[in-house]
């Protein structure tokens, strides 16, 4: 018997579902299940890495939603009237659908939030074409009104949804999860039967892959509903059926209602939905009259050129450069985007708002004759392969760091000057980090804050490489004792070590920012922002993550605030007030002997990158002479090459051997002593 799960939610219905996307896709494999649907509460977070599993792993991906529908008007937001919501499953059939659930998503998250993301009749009517739609669970509106009124209330309901969809795209959906209630509400959608011509689906309303994970989904909910395990009073989910079941078991439940299962498949054979990624969408630039994006990048690059290296603006090798960056920079198709930078860099330099442009990009002429970089990359030796390279294919990724105290300002001009329809912030996720975990599973379990906190400190904090729980008892001798010698700590530990990399919450992150072509919602679903927003003039958040918008070819900018540069802005605001000289940082003096003498001394509280205790003992012990020599520090200073510091700072000052794997590399690493 062939079977399609159409009612699945993720880890992406945040501290509700428990269902790892990779796993997901792994397990329904296993179960030989040719396809599957994401369904996730109110939000479309995971469609796209969830299609691109399921392209991997050789099953279909049906994309879906279960949206929330208003009482009333999806504006109406009394607590008396507006509190509940229903339960609808929507489902793409194709191109068109998909488009449509964009709008759904996004509008009952932007215009109809009122405790859950909602829309209304009207919205839902206007924004149907292409969706198959279903009953959905216990808490859609017809069966609530079954339950609260009895079948006759619904009917007027159900001829509302029969004549929005029509029959061959309205399901009523069956469920059987040891609830007398359930069963009494699926009696009541069979008698509806006749008068309606219905057909059925039967689903399992999934929120983990197997049996043995619902203890796990359980403490989730426990997590975001504040409660603890022990409380018999507390929000949970009735029994251990709400996983991945397999078609053998669907068909012992549903065997009654052979069409109910056999639908699931006549749905995942109409639902086709192309989510591959479809070229660049790059917004628009208007560029003067008579020129082209490329016509006008080169004028710009001829200008700068000039303005930057004066007398040697025709040296064949500046020459050279620029000619190879702008044929590839052309090739690629981001003519536009250079274009873009320059424009957010130069209103940024007539409102006298500091920048700077970090990273790979720095190793771009291009960028630095058009101002965006400040560091001259052919006497540095920088390549600009390690920022746009043709053969990876990849979108130019320039982070600019702006003074803080007018980042508002240079995200409202973006804004302002491409539409704030097109403008979004970008959604990042709080996952459950090993400690995090500890601290919450602990909590739901009421176990003592004071042991709890004494084990999450036992997990090692790496940043650049988290620790896992798993890797922790391997590594942590204090750590495996208490987990082989201590039951309830070994439950607390085990619970936790399951929870690791679940997604908790949504945020927003802090800097990237996307623009598009096109009205944003034609390419991804937003949401408001988050609480832990600023106040910034962009008024939208994609539902989607940084690396899913990258996927997509959208063109994200990075405004990061910046306080040293604010800092530094003001400092020569006042310089110039009192001694008349302006200093910018284009005109700031590298090689000023003073300035590397007091920071030799120690002195490096407030300089960025320079000013926490393990960097400045190494500086002071460097006695740095010139840039060259700060810019190695803070490239030694992370993890991997922290522990060659002080074998450079002997080879620096000719106190070790400086030693080459063979004398060809001399030339290559001479200026870092030997060291690659």
């Amino acid at each position: 018997m062939s079977f399609t799960h159409l009612h699945v939610h993720t880890h992406y219905s945040l501290l509700d579902g428990f269902c790892n996307i990779k796993n997901l896709m792994k397990y329904t494999k296993e179960l030989n299940m040719s396809a599957i649907a994401i369904t996730d509460h109110g939000t479309m977070h995971g469609v796209i890495e969830f299609y691109r599993a399921a392209k991997a792993a050789g099953v279909k991906p049906i994309i879906g939603l279960e949206a929330y529908m208003a009482p009333r008007r999806m504006t109406d937001k009394d607590s008396q009237l507006d509190k509940r919501a229903a339960h609808l499953l929507l489902l793409a059939e194709n191109d068109i659908g998909y488009k449509n659930l964009l709008q759904i998503a996004s509008a009952s998250q932007l215009q109809g939030f009122y405790y859950h993301p909602r829309i209304d009749r009207e919205f839902l009517q206007s924004h149907s074409e292409g969706l198959i739609a279903s009953s959905a669970c216990l808490k859609g509106e017809i069966p609530t009104q079954i339950m609260e009124y009895g079948s006759e209330a619904a009917q007027e309901t159900l001829d509302w949804y029969m004549g929005v969809f029509g029959r061959d795209n309205f399901f009523l959906e069956l469920q059987r999860h040891d609830l007398q209630i359930l069963e009494d509400v699926n009696k009541s959608l069979v008698d509806l039967r006749e008068r309606y011509n219905a057909r059925f689906i039967a689903t399992n309303d999934v929120h983990y892959i197997k049996r043995e994970d619902a203890r796990s989904q359980d403490i989730l909910l426990a997590i975001q509903t504040g409660g603890l395990l022990d409380d018999p009073k507390r929000f949970h989910m009735q029994g251990d059926t709400y996983y991945l079941r397999s078609p053998e078991e669907m068909e012992a439940l549903f065997g009654s209602f052979p069409e109910a299962l056999s639908n699931t498949e006549e749905i995942a054979e109409r639902c086709n939905v192309n989510l591959d990624r479809k070229g660049y969408h790059l917004p628009t630039f208007v560029v003067p009259e008579g020129y082209t994006a490329e016509t006008y990048l080169l004028e710009l690059c001829e200008a700068g050129v000039r303005k930057r290296y004066h007398e040697k603006a025709d040296d064949p090798e500046v020459r050279e450069r620029m000619a190879h960056e702008l044929s590839v920079i052309h090739r690629m198709g981001f003519d536009a985007y250079f274009l873009i930078v320059w424009d957010l860099c130069r209103y940024a330099r007539e409102r006298n708002i500091w920048y700077e442009a970090r990273g790979s990009a720095a190793g771009s002429l291009v960028g630095y004759v058009l101002e965006i970089t400040l560091v001259e990359p052919l006497g540095h030796g920088l390549l600009f392969e390690r920022f746009l390279n043709p053969d990876r294919g990849n979108m130019p990724d320039i982070d600019l760091d702006f003074q803080d105290d007018k980042r508002a300002e240079m995200m409202g001009y973006c804004a302002e000057k491409y539409g704030h329809d097109h403008v979004a912030q970008i959604v990042t996720f709080g996952t459950m980090g090993a400690r995090g975990a500890i601290r919450d599973v602990g909590r739901v379990m009421n176990i003592p804050l004071n042991e709890v906190d004494r084990i999450s400190k036992m997990i090692p904090q790496i940043p650049s490489r988290p620790v896992s729980i798993r890797d922790a008892l391997e590594t942590v001798p204090d750590l495996k004792e208490i987990y082989d010698t201590d039951d309830t700590m070994r439950a607390m530990i085990d619970a936790a070590a399951d929870m690791d990399g679940v997604a908790r919450h949504a945020g927003t992150h802090a800097a990237g920012v996307v623009i598009s072509d096109l009205p944003m919602m034609e390419y991804m679903p937003l949401m408001r922002p988050t609480s832990d927003s600023e106040d910034v003039p962009i008024s939208t958040v994609t539902q989607f993550e940084m690396s899913i918008v990258d996927h997509l070819g959208m063109l994200k900018v990075d405004f990061l605030g910046l306080s040293t540069l604010t800092t530094m802005q003001k400092a020569s605001d006042q310089i110039f007030a009192r001694h008349g000289e302006r200093f910018t940082l284009n005109n700031i003096p590298l090689d000023d002997p003073a300035t590397y003498e007091f920071i030799g001394k120690g002195f490096t509280a407030g300089v960025f990158q320079l000013e926490g205790a393990g960097m400045t003992r190494f500086v002071m012990q460097m006695q740095p002479t010139k840039l060259d020599h700060i810019i190695a520090m803070v490239a030694l200073f992370r993890p991997g090459p922290m522990d060659i510091i002080p074998s450079y700072i002997k080879r620096m000052h000719g106190k070790e051997e400086i030693r080459y794997s063979h004398p060809l590399l001399e030339p290559i690493l001479g200026e870092t002593y030997g060291f690659a």
